[in-house]
């Protein structure tokens, strides 16, 4: 499967252990991870701002790099998600050719499902994985 993780799911899986640090560190690796350069760089400034982390001392953060597909997100057209950020994970999972999205932000899962691509948050992923999605 094709996946985009929002950026508030890998901020999760750097801070804590827990649902979000297993789903990186374990669940996701047969799966393609799709990101672009804007997700990349708000998960940065993120990092730095919240964490006072240098990014590159982050091994998920290397990981990512160096194995996800980085698409160009592509015009929306118009505004889709209640928060206007929130439209670059969308963009990008369209890109991407993404079959799901996951996040932990409301105003994306509101949306249930956009141009085909599915967003869950992170236990309702693993709750499909353990049900045999493949």
């Amino acid at each position: 499967m094709r996946l985009v993780l929002d950026t508030n799911v890998l901020i999760a899986a750097v801070a804590a252990d827990g649902l979000c640090r297993d789903l990186a560190r374990l669940r996701l690796r047969p799966h393609t991870i799709v990101t672009s350069a804007q997700l990349l760089k708000e998960l940065e400034r993120i990092l730095v701002r919240k964490f006072k982390v240098e990014p590159e001392s982050l091994p998920l953060l290397k990981a990512l790099r160096d194995v996800a597909e980085i698409a160009v997100p592509v015009p929306l057209g118009e505004r889709v998600s209640r928060d206007k950020d929130d439209d670059v994970v969308l963009a990008t999972a369209v890109a991407g050719q993404a079959d799901f999205i996951i996040s932990g932000d409301s105003d994306l899962l509101v949306l249930k499902m956009f141009r085909g691509i599915g967003i869950v948050s992170p236990r309702q992923f693993l709750e499909l994985l353990d049900r045999g999605l493949r």
